[in-house]
Order: C-alpha cells, then structure tokens, then sequence
C-alpha cells in the first residue's frame, strides 16, 4: 500500500498573497475559484499535485523544516536568482561556490525558505 502527494499546504498570513506570488515564481496561475481575502487558495501544477495556502493567525517563527528547491527551466540558477529577488524573495543563504556548484537559500514574501539550485543544462555542462 502506498500514498501519492495531493496538496503540498503552506501557512500563510495571506493565503491569497502568497498563492499569487508562488504563481509567479512558478509560471502558473491562481485557481479561477480563489479570490482576495479567500483564507485558502491553491496553485495547481501541472501534474495534479496542488500548492494550498492556508491562512494562520500567527507568522512564521522558526525555520521550516520541509523546503522546495527550485530548479530553473529556461534560465540559469543565477538569472533566477536575480529574477526572484525582483519580485520580493530575499537572500537567506548563498551556497554558490567558486567552481559553478550549489545553490541560493532564498525567503519567500513571508519568510518560508526555498533554494534554487542550478539548472539541468549548466548541470550538464559541469558534469
């Protein structure tokens, strides 16, 4: 017997906020259903795996535990990086070494981290 990932849910102090912003992060859209001031809202992927954010009274207050790593699709972790702190993501954590490896430890709008990590091409181009 095994379980398949339906939702993966992040507490947000604006459900709507957040969902709107991952939707740009990701190139995806908000659910047509979910509107300002809905205390939940989901991003849905492609593959049926839905992002729902779900409004809490308190802000985030430690270090998550569980975090998304980014993978850039039509640039490099760089460029990414960069695009990401234009729309509000803050750096957390630069892991970047000399030689083209790591990753970027970026906050999203409300604190919860994610990383961007470097893109399949320059993958290949290292390996």
């Amino acid at each position: 017997m095994t379980s398949t990932v339906h939702n993966v849910t992040v507490d947000a102090r604006n459900a709507y906020e957040q969902a709107a912003w991952w939707s740009k992060v990701l190139g995806l859209t908000v659910s047509e259903e979910d509107n300002p001031g809905d205390p939940e809202c989901l991003v849905l992927l492609p593959s049926g795996i839905q992002y729902l954010f779900i409004e809490v009274p308190e802000s985030k207050s430690v270090k998550n535990r569980m975090h998304l790593c980014l993978q850039p699709t039509d640039a490099t972790r760089d460029e990414e990086v960069e695009r990401l702190l234009t729309i509000g993501a803050k750096i957390y954590d630069d892991q970047r070494r000399p030689d083209g490896t790591g990753w970027v430890t970026m906050h999203d709008p409300e604190g919860n981290e994610f990383c961007v990590e470097r893109s399949a091409a320059e993958r290949a181009a290292t390996s």
